[in-house]
């Protein structure tokens, strides 16, 4: 497989592609992950994670030549609870916040993924199910307290201690929650290189 440019510092999306043997470098986008007020929320991930491919791939035209035919991946995961986008929390009470609204129910965790391949784009999103248990205040301050969900969308990262013991099901991709559905990122690459 040829590398990739991973346009993302996510740890997360990096280790999942570890996993599956994607040989890849990091080239952070440092694009603004804001969305218009009006779109419709399946749309924002995509529309984020293209703003993202975009960013690095101008970045590699105007300063890494040697990147220049190397393809690109960039993802988004939002989490929507009841028509809401529950973000990265700002401070331990944003994350104590939003575990609260999630406790006891079912949200949907959207990951948009723009590939560009061969200077095409393309782009799909995969949507995941979780429902978690009645989580008591002191669960939720133990996780904010221990695993400083800040860089988590809806405050939670599902492969840490809060999956283990807050998550009652999930309906989908387990990966997709993580941040990136690797096996639908895989099917699409290997259709581009049959065509």
């Amino acid at each position: 497989m040829e590398p990739f440019i991973l346009a993302s510092q996510s740890p997360r999306r990096q280790m999942l592609l570890t996993w599956a043997d994607v040989p890849f470098e990091v080239i952070v986008s440092d694009s603004d992950e804001t969305f218009p007020a009006n779109m419709d929320l399946d749309e924002v991930p995509v529309y984020i994670a293209k703003n993202k491919a975009e960013a690095v791939h101008k970045k590699i035209k105007l300063g890494y030549p040697q990147h220049i035919n190397k393809h690109i991946v960039a993802a988004d995961t939002i989490v929507v609870l009841e028509g809401s986008v529950l973000g990265k929390p700002a401070n331990k009470a944003e994350a104590i916040a939003s575990l609260t609204a999630l406790s006891g129910k079912t949200h949907r965790v959207i990951t948009g993924v723009v590939l560009i391949y061969h200077g095409k784009e393309y782009t799909f999103s995969e949507t995941t199910l979780v429902t978690f248990n009645l989580l008591t205040l002191d669960q939720i301050e133990y996780y904010v307290e221990n695993y400083k969900p800040y860089d988590k969308a809806g405050s939670y990262a599902i492969q840490e201690w809060i999956g283990v013991v807050g998550i009652q099901s999930i309906q989908g991709d387990f990966y997709n929650v993580m941040g990136l559905p690797v096996s639908k990122l895989l099917q699409k690459i290997k259709q581009l290189e049959e065509a």
